[in-house]
């Protein structure tokens, strides 16, 4: 994972930067001796999470940034936010798509402090899906507003966990496992608070897939592959039905979700690694957690003690 901070009051320095960090850009004040800038960035190579403090008024056209752009505003607003067909303002409190990614926009930070959030818009395949067929496209968000606040509160607090856990924690931010599980959970998050054209109600061909030689694929290729940064669609082009159709089987047969499933078998692979580890070693319950994609150890703790009826620091100590 890769970090960076920025800290500038000179206008032509804060361009330069957001041009790089971002996409091509155009920015203005009419208070450029006083204009400072502070952004500090957290990114893999498919998320990054941004925070940025402007203390000025910024006017902006950027070209398409290739990503899906999530802005949450934090205090000040944003005003005459416009790309084609959509022309609004944003204040404290809203979380909103800022364009489509291949759009560009412009716009006017007014003062504000605020969230950015990107991600690659593959991200949506491997936890979601369009009708199969000739005519099956990428996921794509329809929308730049949540579709209820329940959702963009849940959004919200999906991003701040990954920016305070996952991304602010040098212990397990460059674990693969914790930034797969990471980034489809933002990717899950996403499309449960935008609209788009992911198809999530069964379809008859998926009805009549999801039996129980499905959910037999399905597991032995999550126990066979619980160790590598395995997606909701790799599981289930293994188990040769669509995603909709895997997550079907799974509630229709196990009562759970994919994504549950490959959790538990990870717990179980990290309950062996505490017990084959000698007792007052250098092991640490945080890093068995996070080799095996827990980030927050609290509540790997949690789901350990309701597995296994014990805490994982007494496990490991034998």
């Amino acid at each position: 994972m890769d970090s960076l901070a920025f800290d500038s009051g000179d206008l032509g320095a804060t361009e330069a930067f957001l041009s790089e960090a971002y996409a091509r850009m155009r920015i203005g004040s009419g208070t450029p001796q006083a204009s400072r800038a502070r952004i500090r960035r957290d990114a893999t190579p498919s998320v990054s999470i941004d925070e940025l403090d402007l203390n000025f008024d910024m006017s902006y056209a950027v070209t398409p940034l290739g990503k899906i752009c999530l802005c949450m505003v934090h205090e000040g607003t944003i005003q005459d936010h416009t790309f084609p067909g959509v022309r609004d303002a944003f204040g404290p409190g809203d979380m909103v798509l800022f364009a489509p990614p291949t759009a560009s926009y412009t716009g006017r930070i007014c003062a504000a402090r605020y969230n950015i959030t990107m991600l690659d818009p593959g991200l949506l395949d491997q936890v979601a899906a369009t009708l199969e067929g000739p005519q099956r496209e990428p996921v794509r968000l329809t929308g730049h507003r949540p579709r209820s606040q329940a959702k963009a509160v849940h959004l919200k607090q999906t991003i701040m966990y990954v920016r305070d856990h996952v991304f602010a924690n040098p212990g397990v931010s460059d674990e693969p496992l914790v930034l797969s599980a990471a980034s489809q959970m933002l990717a899950a998050g996403v499309l449960g608070a935008f609209p788009s054209t992911a198809v999530t109600d069964p379809t008859a061909q998926d009805r009549t897939d999801a039996h129980t030689a499905t959910v037999r694929r399905a597991v032995v290729y999550i126990d066979d592959h619980a160790q590598l940064p395995i997606t909701v669609a790799d599981i289930a082009a293994a188990a040769h039905v669509t995603v909709r159709g895997l997550q079907y089987a799974f509630r229709r047969h196990l009562d759970t979700t994919p994504l549950a499933y490959v959790r538990n078998a990870r717990l179980a692979h990290a309950h062996r690694a505490l017990r084959a580890a000698t007792p007052g070693g250098s092991t640490t319950v945080t890093a068995i957690a996070a080799r095996w994609g827990f980030a927050h150890s609290g509540r790997f703790a949690k789901l350990y003690r309701e597995a296994y009826g014990t805490s994982p620091s007494n496990t490991l100590r034998g």
